[in-house]
């Protein structure tokens, strides 16, 4: 998988794609990153890439034309594959979303900076925005990094366990379970038996009631769209009974809890 990226500040992007899964994922051809820098395809002295905005305020706005020209310079006219604006208006990056991306053969994100982009570029340029969440930041760059990781981990082969994507929190539609490594004891607090006792259904049971029960704690709302069987309902129907949690109305009445 490609990924092309656009910003002013490209060198922010060479210690985090040279270390860890990125970092092996690009050595086993997994996938390829290229960084681009904005300010080539000025055609001014001052490579200016940035202007005041019509109609007065405050901050700067990158103009179009570089952008444009950066990103129909790489793919050797109009795009053929999602060109993703990270911005705080876009869609909220789920997993869902990511594991869409993941069966593109090429991703082309663009990184805003100053007070963003001009219009015409979300207009004519961008197919998708993406947020990673309900802030702002200075810039695309660090969104445009936690896009691409989460996008790779889900590549097969990106992963050194071929399962592990699938254990992570979202995969499943819930939280993922506790995890716990040795010693078995640490200062008097034990790793819970299920997790010694070799017994694997056991473990596996283990892990998914941990799963809802801290999905029913931390992310209540998850539950409306998860996949549940009538096990995992029975399993939520007591906890919520044994700790009287209140349950939004609508997992109330999915679990039939009245």
């Amino acid at each position: 998988m490609r990924f092309d990226i656009f910003s002013l500040f490209p060198e922010v992007f060479t210690p985090y794609i040279n270390t860890s899964i990125l970092q092996r994922a690009r050595a086993n051809g997994i996938i390829a990153i290229n960084i681009y820098n904005i300010r080539d395809w000025t055609t001014d002295k001052h490579h200016t890439t940035d202007d005041t905005p019509f109609g007065g305020g405050g901050g700067m706005v990158m103009k179009p034309e570089p952008i444009f020209a950066a990103v129909e310079g790489i793919a050797d006219g109009k795009p053929d594959c999602p060109v993703i604006l990270m911005t705080p208006q876009g869609r909220p990056l789920t997993h869902v979303i990511a594991e869409q991306f993941s069966r593109q053969e090429r991703l082309m994100i663009l990184c805003g900076r100053y007070e963003g982009v001009d219009e015409r570029v979300r207009e004519h340029l961008v197919s998708d925005e993406i947020s990673i969440g309900d802030y702002v930041l200075s810039g695309g760059e660090l969104p445009a990094l936690v896009l691409v990781e989460a996008v790779t981990r889900l590549l097969p082969g990106a992963l050194g366990d071929p399962d592990g994507a699938f254990d992570d929190s979202f995969a499943n539609g819930l939280l993922e379970y506790p995890q716990y490594t040795r010693p078995p004891e640490f200062r008097g607090w034990n790793v819970p038996e299920e997790l010694v006792s070799g017994n694997h259904p056991a473990i596996a049971r283990w892990r998914r009631q941990q799963s809802l029960l801290r999905t029913l704690q931390k992310r209540p709302d998850l539950l409306e769209m998860a996949e549940l069987n009538q096990a995992d309902i029975q399993y939520l129907v007591k906890i919520a009974e044994e700790h009287a949690f209140c349950l939004p109305e609508a997992i109330r009445k999915r679990l039939d809890i009245p």
